[in-house]
């Protein structure tokens, strides 16, 4: 995936812009560009009516997120599907290395999923940096259920900084 920007509020919302611009490790450059309508991105692009409207920020050297999937979201059995998961995980990893100012594309990435995610559950999406040497960079990422902090998936990754 080719990190470009990220969506704004949508209810799977963790911070409002003035957090934001409190943050210094997040450039603000890019963080202008996460709610700009050029966005198109499926997880977090503003300008995607089909997107999951998820925002991110970074708190603690924390990339985090709230979630709630939706019955369009759901694989079978009121299940959220797989790939809606991945894709959370995907972004953020992905938004830890945007948001500090570099682009950034999935080399490699690997995913355990550790429990079903029924509609309707809220979840914490959490990413962080676990090495970061020259352009690559070794990324975690977590589903985490908000009402008994069970981890619903985990991926680790990763990720190489785009040539500017």
């Amino acid at each position: 995936m080719m990190l470009m920007m990220s969506k704004p509020d949508n209810n799977n919302s963790t911070s409002n812009s003035g957090a934001r611009d409190a943050d210094p490790a997040i450039s603000p450059r890019h963080a202008a560009r996460l709610n700009s309508q050029s966005n198109h991105c499926f997880v977090c692009g503003p300008s995607n009516p089909i997107g999951l409207g998820v925002n991110f920020d970074i708190k603690n050297d924390v990339c985090v997120a709230r979630f709630t999937p939706k019955p369009e979201h759901m694989g079978y059995d009121n299940v959220t599907h797989g790939g809606i998961i991945f894709s959370l995980l995907d972004d953020v990893m992905a938004n830890w290395i945007w948001l500090r100012g570099d682009r950034c594309f999935t080399g490699k990435a690997e995913i355990r999923y550790r429990s079903e995610l029924p509609v309707g559950t809220p979840v914490r999406l959490e990413g962080r940096c676990l090495k970061r040497r020259g352009r690559l960079a070794q990324m975690e990422g977590k589903v985490i259920r908000e009402a008994d902090n069970v981890v619903v998936a985990e991926a680790t990754a990763a990720f190489m900084l785009a040539v500017e």
